[in-house]
């Protein structure tokens, strides 16, 4: 089993992995599909959970923060070659984020190909559980100094206002934090 690399390894290997993406001849139709893909972004309980979340406000500095997190998971894998270990936690609106670039495969695909970085997310191994001082908020603010609060959440805060919504949502007939309702729509 790989080690883990150090905040400041991994801080380093981030900021040059985002700067390539950046500098590819393709990232501005890259970024273009991602924000406009926004229309389709539904979750209930990952954007949601930003105060006062404005999509038209929001996405342009969440693209910035999910692609910030890319480059650090990234760096991880570059360094260690270990996709488990390249699974730092991430906040959950910035994680959702990195859900809407992934939808762009073939753009993402050939940036990766060209800047030689691995793109690291799989659902079912991923990290939401950030938390203030952990590895990922160490090397962020090596890389590029304090993230965001509004978008870099703790889990404890996340858990609270998921709480919140859900019962905002079940207020309305949304159960299971808009995961289910009984609308019949024929008798609507």
């Amino acid at each position: 089993m790989s080690t883990m690399p150090t905040p400041a390894q991994t801080a380093d290997k981030a900021k040059k992995i985002l700067a390539a993406i950046k500098a590819d001849p393709e990232f501005g139709a890259f970024e273009a599909a991602t924000l406009e893909y926004s229309s389709e972004w539904q979750c209930f309980t990952g954007f949601p959970v930003i105060e006062r979340w404005s999509l038209d406000e929001d996405k342009a500095p969440l693209l910035a923060e999910g692609l910030r997190a890319l480059a650090l998971k990234s760096a991880v894998f570059n360094l260690t070659g270990d996709e488990r270990l390249a699974e730092i936690p991430v906040a959950v609106p910035v994680d959702e984020m990195t859900h809407a670039m992934i939808a762009q495969p073939q753009l993402f695909a050939r940036i990766a190909d060209r800047t030689g970085f691995a793109l690291i997310h799989q659902t079912d191994q991923e990290h939401t559980d950030y938390t203030s001082g952990d590895f990922t908020h160490l090397a962020y603010r090596l890389a590029w100094g304090e993230p965001p609060a509004r978008y870099w959440l703790v889990k404890e805060e996340v858990d609270r206002r998921v709480k919140i919504l859900t019962a905002r949502y079940a207020s309305i007939g949304m159960d299971r934090a808009g995961r289910e309702h009984d609308i019949d729509f024929v008798a609507a």
